[in-house]
């Protein structure tokens, strides 16, 4: 055979591969705007901590040298502010790394994966990665719907990931129905807590996830520093879990698959409690008052526990990317929601206070305009 005729014939990928749809970030840019406020990302409103900043440049002298493998301080760090075992933490390239890490590990060719109806769009992604099938469980009331996964859970189900808040809904479920939860699923299913947003929650039910894993031998929660920590350019997440499992996470994952800066920057942003408090008291004060100006203005707001807020049109999809155009005129990026099934929905992010208000403003002109009455 020829190199020509031999590159005549395309080489194909694993059947399914061309069928997953690329996971697509929120805008950055807005053509011909150099100033844009961004509230498309969920990205941390304050930033970095600049203790973090600095750990960050510091690293900068050690750049020609492999970071640690194990980001073992990394991890005792960890372990001490959240009072967990370092040895059943695993680190990642982001939190998003280790819930794909998690379907290569435990699904394949015939299993399915359970994920609800609004989820991350990661969790079929991975699935479908691994030649899985995604299995999508409607919600209720935009809420995961515990008796809904436990009745669709069967002989194939290997996995099952729920965001603990969602994110785009912004809602949640308490430590007792994810208790419920976990009692309803087959042993053999893992239970895949995703506690990206946990920081920011502010119900008094609530459980990021620990109590479950410290109960059972099946579950595993992963988290991130790429929210309230702000930290999102530097990809780095971490997953606790029983060791069984975090050992398999350990022996998929790349030898060095979290920088030296990532690592010290983060464990620095973890010892910066000011910074932290900070974050915390900003968007717990910020998201009310969004909550309240953009139900004012006729838009439904369902109550959210992440550092956004999901802003529903009554007019419907025209309405919503109506609203869009005339926000991103106005300088103004927030994300729309038709790829989570939620078409007329807008979800924009919680940032500092003058970005809020612009948002808010903007929303507030649009629907009592002729766009926003028609609707």
């Amino acid at each position: 055979m020829t190199a020509a005729s031999a590159s005549d014939r395309p080489i194909a990928p694993r059947p399914g591969v061309l069928d997953i749809a690329p996971y697509e970030g929120g805008q950055s840019k807005i053509a011909g705007q150099d100033r844009v406020i961004k509230l498309s990302s969920n990205e941390g409103a304050l930033g970095p901590s600049p203790a973090a900043v600095a750990a960050f440049e510091a690293a900068s002298k050690t750049l020609a040298r492999y970071p640690d493998g194990g980001s073992v301080a990394l991890r005792e760090a960890i372990g001490t502010r959240f009072g967990l075992d370092p040895a059943r933490i695993v680190c990642g390239a982001g939190s998003d790394e280790l819930l794909g890490l998690m379907a290569r590990g435990y699904a394949g060719e015939g299993d399915e994966v359970l994920y609800t109806e609004h989820g991350f769009l990661i969790y079929p992604i991975a699935a479908s990665s691994v030649g899985a099938t995604p299995v999508k469980v409607a919600e209720k009331n935009l809420r995961t719907d515990v008796d809904a996964l436990i009745a669709r859970a069967g002989n194939r189900t290997r996995l099952v990931y729920i965001a603990n808040p969602n994110n785009p809904t912004g809602s949640y479920i308490g430590l007792d129905e994810l208790r419920r939860l976990r009692r309803g699923l087959p042993d053999g299913v893992i239970l895949v807590i995703d506690s990206a947003y946990a920081e920011f929650v502010t119900a008094d039910d609530y459980d990021s996830g620990v109590t479950l894993v410290n109960e059972n031998d099946n579950v595993i929660m992963t988290r991130t520093f790429s929210k309230i920590f702000g930290l999102g350019g530097l990809r780095i997440g971490w997953a606790y879990g029983p060791a069984h499992i975090v050992d398999v996470l350990n022996r998929l994952r790349m030898p060095f698959n979290v920088s030296t800066a990532a690592q010290a920057a983060a464990i620095a942003a973890l010892a910066d409690r000011d910074h932290f408090d900070r974050a915390v008291a900003l968007n717990t004060g910020m998201r009310a008052r969004m909550t309240a100006a953009l139900t004012a203005a006729g838009l439904v707001i369902p109550p959210s526990q992440g550092n956004f807020v999901l802003a529903r049109f009554p007019g419907g999809v025209a309405q919503a990317e109506a609203a869009d155009a005339f926000l991103k005129s106005r300088g103004i990026i927030v994300r729309r929601m038709g790829g989570y099934g939620l078409p007329d929905c807008l979800r924009v992010t919680v940032g500092l206070a003058e970005e809020c208000d612009a948002a808010c403003s903007a929303l507030a002109e649009f629907m009592a305009g002729k766009e926003g009455r028609r609707g």
